[in-house]
């Protein structure tokens, strides 16, 4: 038996190194097609260490620093040639592969790079914080109350740009000896200022319901994904009203460590087309797009997971409801807004038609949603959260021209 698991593991290895061998030829071609980038150009680097697995960490960032870069211009640090690949077939911002330290090195010695942006907490990080003389600013991707949102390697980056006032408590209470008024900078969500995209559907007198699950999680402390759990029967019930649309937009993780977990999703994607088949006015809608924003405006109601889509749809300022983790060992901090959301337990699930059709006539409700909207973005007026993205990069900025003059101060001593 060993010796066949050790076959399928050498087998394994030897087909994704393949795939990588394939990836990095790939993404030398595309370069090498491409006008080099000139030197001392860049002001702003994305560290991006993953693969195209974890894309959506990038994604949702494309917008906002596509307008960032019309200031001060930015390139993708990618380390990963799966995550090379996928980002220059976006084509959203310049890409700089650099796979080992050393060209890592040549290439941030060609610029100007000040500022040092990072979508996650990969411990390829610390390859790129040897650099001094420029700001590492933690940006995450999303905003939420899981327990990642207060790690303490907060402590490892310059500064963090944080959404509002909710993130501000949560560090407060979990991070010991951090300057919060020094290294935390609140900046809103920049990306809600970006929601769009065109409908994939004609719009109806039909109830828009976006489900949209987050993964299995690779521990018990973080078993927040519902699809096996919720997703089914919640589905199901929507898909046999013909008064309900659904939107599904799984996390592109699902399944990876639970096979029962993938094959409910995909149970799940075939009832939508099966759907879609019996009636074609449905148009339900299975959504595994880059773009996240139009799915976010156009619902009237979402249903999420433990996760950062529980603060995008906030955002939106629109009814959601929460999936309540069926494992009792899913860690849910109720401090914040979770204190006081709608959930929806796997027992309920079946019953989602009355309880979407509850959420969206509840006065107190949704004055609730609005007081909790307010204390995590704050300002949520179209392109205040933009203003303040830009704003926090410019006080960097101008900390750096401070600082760089008194290094060379110093150095003429």
């Amino acid at each position: 038996m060993g010796i066949v698991s050790d076959a399928r593991k050498a087998r394994a290895l030897l087909v994704k190194a393949l795939a990588t061998r394939a990836s990095v030829r790939s993404v030398r071609k595309t370069l090498a097609a491409l006008p080099p980038h000139a030197p001392e150009h860049y002001r702003v680097a994305v560290y991006f260490a993953d693969g195209d697995v974890n894309m959506y960490q990038m994604r949702q960032w494309y917008k906002p620093l596509a307008e960032l870069a019309r200031i001060w211009p930015v390139v993708v640090l990618a380390r990963s040639a799966t995550g090379a690949r996928a980002l220059l077939a976006d084509g959203a911002l310049p890409v700089a592969f650099v796979p080992t330290v050393r060209d890592l090195e040549r290439y941030v010695h060609t610029q100007d790079i000040r500022v040092v942006l990072y979508v996650n907490q990969n411990t390829r990080n610390f390859q790129m914080f040897r650099y001094g003389r420029r700001w590492h600013v933690f940006i995450n991707h999303g905003e939420s109350d899981k327990m990642y949102m207060t790690t303490n390697q907060y402590k490892a980056y310059d500064v963090a740009f944080i959404a509002g006032a909710a993130a501000r408590e949560r560090l407060d209470r979990v991070l010991w000896d951090y300057d919060l008024d020094k290294r935390a900078i609140e900046i809103g969500r920049p990306q809600a200022d970006h929601y769009s995209g065109a409908l994939p559907y004609t719009p109806d007198e039909r109830t828009v319901v976006l489900y949209a699950p987050t993964w299995e999680g690779d521990r018990p402390s973080a078993h927040y994904g519902s699809i096996l759990t919720h997703g089914e029967a919640l589905v199901d019930a929507l898909l046999t009203t013909g008064r309900h649309r659904v939107i599904y937009r799984p996390h592109p993780r699902s399944g990876v460590i639970d096979p029962a977990y993938g094959a409910a999703n995909q149970r799940i994607i075939a009832a939508l087309g099966r759907a879609n088949a019996a009636d074609t006015t449905a148009e339900h809608v299975f959504d595994d797009g880059p773009d996240l924003g139009w799915q976010l405006a156009a619902a009237d109601v979402a249903v999420v997971d433990i996760s950062a889509m529980v603060y995008d749809r906030l955002a939106a300022g629109k009814p959601l409801m929460i999936t309540r983790p069926a494992d009792p060992e899913a860690l849910v901090d109720t401090n914040g807004y979770l204190s006081a959301c709608e959930w929806l337990d796997a027992a309920d699930a079946g019953g989602i038609v009355a309880e979407v059709e509850r959420v969206r006539g509840d006065a107190a409700a949704i004055e609730r949603l609005g007081t909790w909207v307010q204390h995590y973005f704050g300002e949520t007026a179209p392109g205040a959260a933009t203003a303040k993205f830009h704003a926090a990069i410019q006080g960097l900025m101008d900390d750096w021209e401070r600082w760089h003059a008194r290094t060379l101060t110093r150095a003429d001593r």
